[in-house]
């Protein structure tokens, strides 16, 4: 396939060229698909940098073993890919409570910013802090609908629950985000007036 039809070519089609031994076609699906992993990562992993990119690195590597098998049709590339870096997530979080690792401390960036740089900045750590005291189906939901923009029915694929069970679980992350923020809307800028 030619690399300038590779570049519109869907993921699924990729992964079969790839599988067919066309590393063009890996090439173009990693750049395209590794910085989403990549970032959904990071979020479940409450900002881990170094965590992030070990399940980002180990989800491509499933995806590529994968390929051969691939079932085009059975499900998308980025939902599929969306469930192993949810279940990576899942069993590094349990290892570390079993093993008695402490969370990671936040890191402060010690650079003066410009004001509204530092408001984005604190509004992001109070949204990352709140999401990770979220269960962690709820936090996934959440996580899936408001920051990757998934759909309901993409979600549902991903987390394997009903649409209906999709719709509770943000619903009800929704509204644990709030009353978890609503004591600080003035100090995050969002005051009414």
């Amino acid at each position: 396939m030619a690399f300038d039809a590779l570049v519109d070519a869907p993921n699924e089609a990729l992964l079969v060229a790839f599988s067919n031994g066309d590393r063009d076609a890996a090439s173009v699906l990693a750049q395209r698909l590794t910085p989403i992993v990549f970032g959904f990562a990071m979020r479940l992993m409450d900002g881990d940098r170094a965590e992030a990119e070990d399940i980002a690195q180990e989800a491509m590597l499933r995806l590529w073993k994968q390929s051969g098998s691939w079932r085009q049709g059975e499900a998308k590339v980025t939902t599929w890919l969306y469930r192993v870096v949810s279940n990576l997530c899942i069993d590094r979080r349990r290892r570390a409570r079993t093993v008695g690792i402490d969370e990671v401390p936040e890191q402060v960036d010690g650079t003066p910013g410009m004001e509204t740089r530092m408001m984005q900045s604190e509004r992001e750590r109070a949204l990352s802090n709140a999401l990770a005291k979220l269960p962690q189906r709820q936090r996934q939901a959440v996580i899936l609908r408001h920051l990757e923009g998934l759909s309901n029915p993409e979600i549902a694929g991903i987390m394997e629950i009903g649409v209906e069970a999709v719709e509770s679980l943000t619903a009800r992350g929704k509204r644990g985000l709030a009353d978890q923020l609503a004591s600080r809307r003035e100090e995050l800028g969002y005051a009414d007036g």
